[in-house]
């Protein structure tokens, strides 16, 4: 089992059969800016006050805006560096729960493990990776695990 974060490109990279269960990766932060939630906003067609309404979000429960939890979690795995000749598809997210809001302006960053490895046929397999995001105080805001499909 790896101990520190391999590099995140270098794991991405491993054929089917090199990847180790427990194997770790981690990215760098990213920011959610205020374009961001807009546009995914106008992408989704979550109009949501408490995404989009300055005055409504004051006094709602987190006394400001804050970004989509599918927001977070698709930018989160969107940094993620998968190698496209290597994973070939995400086929599931499971178990997402979203903990703590993220608020526009916020960075956020994720780290990784590999939880369970497993052949389909020949020329696949499918690779579970927990997925924590945390924002910069290192607060956990996000989690779930991506399942995805993977050259052998």
């Amino acid at each position: 089992m790896s101990a520190s974060p391999t590099s995140r490109s270098e794991l991405f990279a491993k054929a089917f059969d090199e990847l180790e269960v427990g194997e770790r990766f981690a990215t760098g932060p990213r920011v959610i800016s205020d374009a961001d939630v807009t546009a995914f906003a106008e992408l989704s067609g979550d109009h949501h006050p408490l995404h989009v309404d300055d005055a409504w979000a004051a006094d709602g429960p987190f006394g400001r805006r804050i970004a989509h939890g599918m927001l977070v979690l698709s930018r989160a795995a969107g940094e993620i560096p998968f190698d496209p000749r290597r994973v070939r598809a995400l086929r599931r997210v499971r178990d997402a729960v979203f903990k703590r809001p993220v608020f526009p302006g916020e960075a956020i960053h994720s780290e990784g493990r590999i939880e369970d490895c497993r052949p389909v046929d020949d020329d696949a397999g499918l690779v579970a990776c927990l997925l924590d995001v945390r924002n910069a105080d290192g607060k956990l805001v996000a989690r779930a695990t991506l399942e995805l499909v993977w050259a052998r």
